[in-house]
């Protein structure tokens, strides 16, 4: 009979095995965040590009971590479809307009940090630990960015690609940080 510290300790390992997901994710908002902040006036159909790649890679990543979680998964495989969904979408139509790339990110943010909230409040019911909050951080995150562009349309896309970038960078840093802890647990268990 298996008990909960077992229980525990079993969905530990088997997220800790995919710290690289996570620090992948972290690493790809990291670059999408630095391309943003550094090229200032990418042209529409470059930054709808780059964000096409970001959420598809995301998503991607987001399904590997959550087909090897056995508990609580559904969150991450919602926002691994998400993501894919978003990044082949941006991909048939790059042209998309500004207001509708805009929309599309905002929508895209706010859905993935609500994945992401109920993705930590799952993780804090099974395994108990100090990290959980990195991912409740970068949901809240996720969902102030896309309020504030679903609040402001027409800002301009200058101050969009600044905000798609401050959020970038410290959602890259906040995964990196938990994609190590998670790689420090699985070395740890070794």
């Amino acid at each position: 009979m298996t008990t909960l510290q077992d229980a525990v300790s079993m969905n530990t390992s088997s997220l800790a095995g995919v710290w690289w997901a996570v620090a992948l994710r972290g690493l790809l908002a990291l670059l999408f965040g630095i391309a943003t902040l550094f090229i200032p006036g990418l042209a529409l159909t470059t930054l709808a590009l780059l964000f096409g790649a970001y959420a598809l890679l995301d998503g991607v990543a987001a399904i590997a971590s959550g087909l090897r979680e056995h508990r609580g998964r559904w969150p991450l495989l919602l926002l691994g479809l998400l993501g894919v969904g978003a990044g082949i979408m941006t991909f048939l139509n790059p042209a998309i307009t500004a207001l509708a790339l805009l929309a599309l990110i905002a929508w895209w943010a706010v859905l993935t940090g609500i994945l992401e909230i109920v993705a930590a409040i799952r993780f804090r019911r099974t395994i108990p630990g100090a990290w959980e909050w990195l991912i409740a951080l970068s949901g809240l995150l996720s969902v102030a960015l896309g309020v504030l562009m679903l609040l402001s349309p027409t800002a301009g896309v200058l101050t969009v690609e600044t905000w798609i970038a401050a959020y970038a960078l410290i959602a890259g840093v906040t995964l990196l940080v938990l994609g190590f802890q998670l790689r420090g647990q699985a070395s740890r268990r070794m």
